[in-house]
């Protein structure tokens, strides 16, 4: 046990039994918390090949190992399983207060199994878990259902959400908490609908022990003023992350109709959406403020739910993408992958490739009632929208050809309004990512914030180009980055206080090793921290190479090589493959991988070595796991000590 540890709950909604217990702390040592641990169970318990949709999947809610306390923005929560929406892992990150109510609950992760035969949800508090039926509360969206929820269960609680979409097994439906904080990425929502499970409901009465809390309590107001005379910060807190699509779009590196163009209107500039902002609001525990809450009745957009929304839509009209924004908040969909899927479709349909047999109307670019009318559509399977719930999916459907227009890695929709063949660390950064393409994995925004030399040779350890579009040298960004943001992730910290994501002035390792220390007595020196990052992001690739990702997968959306960016500065740039080749061979070196991707056998060995821990005799044998295809699956991996099955938790047959 380590000072602010809470429970690990083992949930087999197959059978309605609970087990509890600790996770071992030498795993946290390994992994830290957060996305690391949850990759650490998902390898442990998921068997390769698995349908992302069946009973088989397994699905972990975790949060990271500083969430909760008094850390700057540990508000953060991964919730991992197989994506329906990829095939491959999937993993989504979400802040709000639902991972910090989870903890003052007594849980640091929730590790769910099996299928529920109705609908049910689970109620933490105490440390204690209970399945409870969710008939009431099933057929609703969002904002009804966490009102229900609160209209029976209280005020005073936290809520991680499904809509319609998810029970409709829409693959890119998120798990929601409040108005707009989603965890977005991947089809997580559809895999809670998959198991009938329409939420997971926290009231935290407990405080979280920390091991010197007038350290701790001093640290955070030091680096809360840190963070506080940064400059970005402080425009974050004043007109949140929109800030980022006027700089895009001067650069002509806004995605626009589908990647086919590359630069948008003025009137989804963050001057214009702060028209529509009623106030600045944040997350638990937040230095930077940076969501809207709009007049519209919503929060937000973000930077890439405007882009994607808005210019890759076609829709330049700022209350009419703002309105869009809170109808998929509302409807639980990933912004960023509808964003890109419905554009996907309007070309294929000017392309002719589909047609109104199919799409049942004509698609047209810019066409609000469309696109709203889709995304309706989406949320509940009818009409051609169930194709297009079907996500990158689809192409099943529409065709070989269609694979040509999607703006995807890996079977994930681009989440990065950027189009990327300008910057090529971006495009590294999309393509290796193990989650598919998504920014938030390895973008090294450092690359484009024109820094001096001695400063980015400081932070790289060696020289890097400081021209954005050569090849040379941007591995070590990715490489660099991608490791810190698995650090951020397995803490629960935001990346908007991290160091290298938008400033080389935030929170660097060493601030996290002393946030650590005091939090939980557990010392990590910064390169411990840096060994966790590389050691997850190893096991990310081993999840992956077990589910056929190959190298040829580490790729780039077709159009990105064959087509040249038509307009602006960026006018006439294109990603070469050569060249991007010879980058990604050195990016695997830098890994430690071979040319195929593989991590080096000594880490295979070790990473396996963990999954083997002799630990089984601590009460998990009696669960039920046959009944669902898990009994051969390492049962040890889940705390050091007995304890009685079921002991803290209540199932269905006596909740």
């Amino acid at each position: 046990m380590y000072t602010s540890q809470g429970k690990l709950a083992l949930v087999n909604l197959s059978s309605g039994e609970v087990t509890i217990t600790c996770t071992p702390q030498q795993l946290v040592e390994k992994y830290l918390g957060g996305r690391g641990l949850n990759m650490y169970y998902l390898h442990k318990l998921l068997k390769p090949g698995v349908d992302p949709l069946s009973s088989d999947n397994v699905l972990i809610i975790g949060a990271g190992l500083l969430t909760g306390t008094l850390a700057p923005n540990s508000s953060r929560i991964n919730i991992t399983a197989k994506s329906p929406e990829s095939g491959i892992l999937g993993d989504a990150n979400m802040g709000g207060f639902f991972g910090a109510e989870m903890r003052l609950a007594g849980f640091d992760r929730l590790i769910i199994l099996g299928k529920a035969p109705a609908p049910v949800y689970l109620y933490l508090e105490d440390g204690e878990l209970e399945i409870r039926p969710a008939d009431p509360y099933w057929g609703y969206n969002v904002n009804d259902t966490q009102k229900l929820l609160r209209r029976d269960i209280g005020s005073d609680i936290q809520v991680a959400c499904i809509s319609r979409a998810g029970e409709k097994l829409v693959r890119m439906a998120c798990v929601m908490t409040g108005i707009k904080n989603a965890a977005g990425r991947g089809g997580m929502g559809a895999v809670m609908g998959s198991k009938n499970l329409k939420a997971v409901v926290a009231r935290g009465n407990q405080g979280l022990e920390v091991h010197d809390a007038p350290g701790l309590f001093q640290t955070r107001l030091e680096l809360q003023n840190y963070l506080r005379n940064s400059k970005v910060c402080q425009v974050l807190g004043k007109v949140g992350t929109p800030l980022l699509y006027e700089n895009s779009n001067r650069l002509g590196a806004i995605r626009t109709h589908n990647s086919q163009l590359n630069s948008f209107a003025d009137s989804l500039n963050a001057s214009e959406v702060e028209k529509f902002t009623e106030k600045m609001v944040s997350c638990y525990n937040c230095v930077v403020h940076c969501r809207h809450r709009n007049i519209l009745g919503g929060e937000g957009p973000e930077y890439s739910t405007l882009a994607l929304l808005g210019a890759n839509c076609g829709i330049a009209n700022t209350a009419q993408v703002i309105e869009l924004n809170n109808l998929v908040n509302d409807l639980g969909l990933d912004s960023s992958s509808t964003g890109t899927i419905i554009p996907w479709a309007i070309e294929l349909y000017q392309q002719g490739i589909i047609d109104e047999n199919l799409t049942g109307r004509p698609l047209e670019f810019g066409d609000f009632g469309l696109v709203k009318s889709l995304i309706e559509d989406i949320a509940e399977r009818q009409g051609f929208g169930n194709l297009l719930a079907e996500s990158t999916q689809a192409v099943k459907i529409f065709g070989e050809q269609s694979k040509d227009y999607l703006i995807a890695v890996k079977g994930l929709p681009q989440s990065d309004p950027h189009d990327i063949r300008y910057i090529k660390s971006f495009a590294l950064g999309i393509a290796v990512s193990s989650r598919g393409a998504d920014h938030l994995r390895g973008r090294p925004t450092l690359d484009i914030l024109d820094l001096p030399g001695e400063l980015t040779e400081k932070i790289y350890g060696s020289a890097v180009s400081p021209d954005p579009t050569a090849y040379d040298t941007k591995e070590k960004m990715v490489y660099y980055h991608e490791n810190m943001y698995a650090v951020t992730d397995c803490l629960g910290i935001c990346k908007f206080v991290c160091h290298s994501f938008n400033s080389p002035h935030l929170l660097r390792r060493e601030h996290f090793s002393t946030l650590i220390e005091e939090a939980t007595g557990l010392e990590f020196s910064p390169e411990d921290l840096l060994e966790a990052g590389k050691r997850v992001l190893d096991l990310e690739r081993l999840i992956n190479l077990g589910e056929g990702v190959t190298r040829a997968d580490d790729t780039l959306p077709k159009r990105y090589f064959d087509e040249e960016m038509p307009a602006g500065n960026t006018k006439g740039h294109k990603i070469d493959r050569k060249q991007f080749e010879g980058l990604l061979s050195r990016y695997y070196r830098l890994r430690n991988w071979d040319e195929n991707g593989r991590p080096a056998p000594e880490r295979v060995a070790e990473i396996e070595g963990l999954a083997a821990m002799d630990l089984e005799a601590i009460g998990l044998e009696g669960i039920g796991l046959e009944a669902i295809g898990l009994d051969a699956v390492g049962l040890e991996a889940f705390g050091l000590e007995a304890v009685e099955p079921g002991a803290g938790g209540r199932g269905l047959h006596n909740g």
